[in-house]
């Protein structure tokens, strides 16, 4: 039932969208409005590699760019290394790459080329051992990305309290890494121990310098209260602020629409219920 609303919502959010573009360019609505009726679907692939094909991972890096560019069908998007342990980690994953893609329209069928592009797509068929997409809808966040809001104009709190997707990024500064690592990373590490915890990946543009995780929760609460109640991350939070650690941060909550594919040869959204 509630697949059905989604799709019914979005179908009649696509036919009013040209008439609130309209009212925008007119100045008789403001910009803001525009993100209220807009829907926003965010997806992110996971690629795993064989360790022969590698050297094609990092071919893929450089050639996505062109395909994506040129599409408008994306608003914004983000091609990234992986973490070897499933958060913030020194040690990148060679075998496991990500692509960021905030679509421009609602995304109503996940499993379709169209997704990711027909040359993506093919590619990843050709020389992927295994890929895994997740299909998400920002609902609240704060911060900037390469000074861009890319996720909407979010309300930093929202009543949404289902299962949901975070995601965490910041740019380090270079003279704050050292204290970075040696807070951060042991912090991250206690994520996979705390209850509802289902899934995370580490991922990130620059090695060691911009970095996110990315994790999914069995709900908003049972995040909040690794995020809010347990002491060594609250005292990591305050020293990011109080330090000025990130010349740059982002933070969002996604609501999870669906997921498509295998990662280590599992669903992992499917995994616990």
């Amino acid at each position: 039932m509630w697949g059905l609303f989604i799709v019914i919502r979005n179908e009649i959010l696509q036919f009013l969208k040209p008439f609130i573009l309209r009212l925008i360019r007119i100045n008789k609505i403001p910009k803001i409005c525009f993100y209220t009726f807009l829907i926003m679907h965010t997806s992110l692939t996971i690629i795993r590699y064989r360790n022969r094909a590698i050297p094609l991972a990092f071919l893929s890096m450089a050639l996505f760019h062109f395909p994506l560019w040129f599409s408008k069908k994306y608003s914004f998007y983000k091609l990234l290394g992986s973490g070897k342990n499933g958060t913030f980690d020194k040690v990148p994953d060679l075998n496991q790459w990500a692509i960021l893609l905030v679509h421009k329209g609602p995304v109503t069928v996940l499993n379709n080329p169209s997704t990711l592009g027909e040359f993506i797509s093919k590619w990843i068929n050709l020389f992927a051992k295994e890929s895994f997409t997740i299909l998400m809808e920002p609902v609240a966040g704060h911060g900037k990305w390469d000074n861009l809001e890319p996720f909407g104009n979010l309300d930093s709190k929202n009543i949404y309290e289902g299962p949901v997707a975070t995601l965490t990024r910041a740019t380090i500064r270079l003279s704050k890494m050292k204290h970075f690592w040696q807070h951060v990373a042991p912090v991250a590490q206690k994520m996979k121990a705390a209850n509802g915890y289902v899934f995370s990946i580490g991922i990130g543009e620059v090695p060691w310098i911009k970095q996110a995780t990315f994790s999914v929760w069995q709900s908003v609460e049972e995040m909040k209260v690794f995020a809010y109640s347990m002491k060594e991350h609250r005292e990591v939070v305050k020293k990011t602020r109080a330090e000025k650690w990130y010349s740059e941060d982002l933070f969002v909550r996604f609501r999870i629409i669906e997921s498509f594919g295998t990662i280590r040869d599992a669903n992992p959204l499917r995994i616990k219920s």
